[in-house]
C-alpha cells in the first residue's frame, strides 16, 4: 500500500515540476507524509517485540561461540592453541573487515517490495544457518592438524558473512520502526532484553553439553592427580581413567551438533518473526534510497564525525575488557579458580542477572541520563573480577560475583547501542544534505565490537600458546596459570577503564540530545517548507 502512495505522488510531482531537484522532492514529500503519521502512531508495540525477537540470533550464537568455541577448539577438537588462535583471531578479523563492506553495499542497495534492509536479512538467513551448525560439526574422528584448521576457519569465515549480512541492516532498522527518539529508546531496550534472553539461551543449550563433559572430565583428572600426589602413578591407571574420557569425547561432539541445529532452528524462526512482524518507515531526513556518495567519502564524512569516535572507541575498549574475561572464563574456573564443575552455571546465573537486569538500567537511563548511567554499570565490572581473581573454590561467592557480573554486563549491552542513534541524528543536523548513512554508521560500530572480540581471543589463545598449554591436560605448568590470572582480571580492567576515560570526553549529554533533537525537527520542517514552495512554482 505504501508503495502505491509513493507512485501517485511522484506521477503528480513530475506534473507541477519539471526541472532539477525531483528526486529530493519525492523523496522528501514521502518522508513528509510518513513524518506525520508517526507523530500520531508511534511504535506499536507488537512492531517493538518482533523487531526485539529479530535480534535472538546474533547475540545466540555470538556468544555461544565466544563463551564455548575456544574450549570447543582446544579440548573437545583437541586442536593446538596457536591454530586456535589464528581462527579466533582471523576469524574475527574477517567477520569485523566484512561489516564495512556489508553496510556500504546495503546503503547502495534499492528499496524493493519488502524494503530496502530486510531482504539482506531474510535472504542471508538459510546460509548463515547451515554455516553455523557446520562450524560446529567434527566430520571425522581424526583429522590432520591442517585439515581441521581448514575445516573450522573456513566456515567460522562463511558464518561471520552471513551473519554480517543479517546484522547490520537489522541494527541500522532501529531508525527506520518510526516514530520519535523516545520510541526509538524503548525499542532497544526491549531488543536488548530479549538479545539477553538469546544469550541465556544459547548459553544454556551449550552449556549444559560443556558441563556434561566438563564434570567428567575434572572427575577423570582428580582420580589422576590423586594417583600422581600418592606416587603409585602408572601406565595401567591412565589408561583405566583416561578410556571413559575418550568415549564420552564422541559422544560430546555429538551433542555439540545437536545444540548447534536448535541454536539455528530458532535462528530461522526469529527471522520469520521479523519478517512477518516488523515493515520500514521511513525517517526524518532519510530516504531509503540509493546512497549517492562513495565508500570512501562516505567513511570521511562519518569518521570526521567527534561525538562518533568518541563513542565507538570507547565502546571498543569496554567492549574488548567484557570479552578478554569472557573468552577465558571457562578456562579460569577449570585450571585456576576449581570451579569447573561448576562454571555452566555460574555462566547461567550471570545471563540470568543481566537479563533482568536490562529494565533496571532503562529506568535509570531515563531518569539520569545515558552518560551517567553507563559510568555507573560500567564501574561495577572492576571489583567484581578483582575479587574473583583472588579466591578460590567458594560456589556462593563466584554465584554472587556473577549476578554483579550480570547486571553490569547489561549496562554494555543496551547503553552504547541506545547512544548510537543520538549520534547520527546529530549528524544528521549538522548535514542535512547526506542521507542513507545509518547503514554505514552501524555497520562501522558492530565492525569495532567484533574487531574487539577477535583481538581479545587472538591474543588470550596466543598467550596461552607461548605460556606452554597443553590441550586436553589435566594439570598445568604455573606460567599458564599466571596468564590466565592476567588475562581475565588485570588486562581487561586496563581496558575498561580505557573505554571509561573515553565516555567521559564523550559530548553528547541529555541536555545536548534535546537540543538535537529540537534543530532535528526544525531542519526537516524548513525542508519540508522549501519542497512545498518549489511545488507551487
Amino acid at each position: 500500500m505504501r508503495t502505491v502512495k509513493v507512485i501517485s505522488f511522484r506521477e503528480r510531482t513530475n506534473m507541477a515540476d519539471s526541472g532539477n531537484g525531483q528526486i529530493n522532492d519525492v523523496s522528501c514529500s514521502n518522508e513528509d507524509e510518513q513524518d506525520e503519521k508517526l507523530k500520531v502512531v508511534g511504535i506499536p508495540l507488537s512492531r517493538k517485540l518482533c523487531y526485539a525477537i529479530g535480534g535472538m540470533p546474533y547475540q545466540m550464537t555470538l556468544n555461544a561461540k565466544a563463551f564455548f568455541m575456544p574450549i570447543f577448539l582446544l579440548d573437545v577438537v583437541q586442536m593446538k592453541p596457536f591454530y586456535v588462535s589464528v581462527i579466533l583471531f582471523l576469524g574475527r578479523a574477517w567477520d569485523a573487515i566484512t561489516d564495512p563492506i556489508v553496510g556500504y553495499a546495503v546503503s547502495k542497495s534499492g528499496r524493493t517490495r519488502i524494503g530496502k534492509l530486510i531482504p539482506w536479512i531474510v535472504y542471508s538467513t538459510p546460509l548463515g544457518v547451515v554455516s553455523y551448525i557446520l562450524a560446529w560439526y567434527t566430520p571425522q574422528d581424526s583429522m590432520s592438524a591442517a585439515s581441521s584448521f581448514s575445516w573450522y576457519f573456513i566456515w567460522s569465515c562463511l558464518f561471520d558473512t552471513f551473519m554480517s549480512c543479517y546484522h547490520v541492516p537489522y541494527s541500522s532498522l532501529n531508525m527506520f520502526l518510526g516514530g520519535g527518539e523516545k520510541d526509538r529508546d524503548s525499542a532497544t531496550g526491549y531488543r536488548m532484553g530479549m538479545e539477553m534472553f538469546a544469550v541465556l539461551l544459547g548459553a544454556a543449550i551449550q552449556g549444559q553439553i560443556v558441563g556434561v563433559y566438563h564434570a567428567k572430565r575434572v572427575h577423570v583428572c582428580s582420580h589422576l592427580n590423586d594417583s600422581a600426589t600418592l606416587g603409585n602413578y602408572s601406565l595401567e591407571v591412565e589408561v583405566n581413567f583416561t578410556a571413559p574420557l575418550s568415549e564420552t569425547l564422541q559422544n560430546t561432539r555429538k551433542a555439540y551438533l545437536i545444540s548447534a541445529l536448535v541454536i539455528g532452528a530458532l535462528y530461522f524462526i526469529s527471522c520469520l518473526v521479523l519478517f512477518f512482524g516488523v515493515k520500514e518507515q521511513l525517517a526524518p531526513l532519510s530516504k531509503l534510497d540509493r546512497l549517492q556518495m562513495g565508500y570512501l567519502t562516505g567513511m570521511k564524512m562519518i569518521i570526521k564525525h567527534t561525538p562518533y569516535l568518541w563513542l565507538v572507541f570507547g565502546f571498543f575498549f569496554s567492549s574488548v575488557a567484557f570479552q578478554m574475561a569472557q573468552g577465558n572464563f571457562a578456562l579460569f574456573c577449570t585450571h585456576v579458580a576449581g570451579m569447573g564443575v561448576y562454571f555452566q552455571h555460574l555462566v547461567l546465573i550471570l545471563l540470568i542477572a543481566a537479563t533482568l537486569s536490562i529494565p533496571l538500567w532503562q529506568a535509570v537511563l531515563v531518569r539520569l541520563g545515558k552518560k551517567p548511567t553507563i559510568f555507573i554499570g560500567l564501574s561495577i565490572y572492576v571489583p567484581c573480577l578483582i575479587i574473583v581473581s583472588s579466591v578460590k573454590g567458594s560456589f556462593p561467592l563466584f554465584a554472587f560475583l556473577s549476578i554483579l557480573t550480570g547486571i553490569s554486563l547489561a549496562s554494555l549491552y543496551l547503553l552504547p547501542w541506545s547512544m548510537l542513534p543520538d549520534v547520527v541524528d546529530d549528524f544528521k543536523v549538522k548535514n542535512p544534505s547526506c542521507s542513507d548513512l545509518e547503514p554505514m554508521f552501524y555497520s562501522c560500530y558492530v565492525f569495532f565490537n567484533k574487531f574487539g572480540g577477535g583481538l581479545s581471543n587472538g591474543i588470550s589463545t596466543l598467550a596461552l600458546h607461548f605460556a606452554g598449554y597443553q590441550p586436553g591436560a589435566c594439570r598445568h605448568n604455573s606460567s599458564v596459570i599466571i596468564t590466565l590470572q592476567v588475562l581475565f582480571a588485570p588486562v581487561p580492567i586496563i581496558l575498561l577503564l580505557i573505554g571509561l576515560v573515553l565516555f567521559y570526553f564523550y559530548p553528547i549529554n541529555e541536555q545536548r540530545r534535546q537540543h538535537i533533537q529540537t534543530q532535528l525537527q526544525k531542519v526537516a520542517s524548513e525542508n519540508k517548507a522549501e519542497i512545498k514552495q518549489e511545488s507551487y512554482l
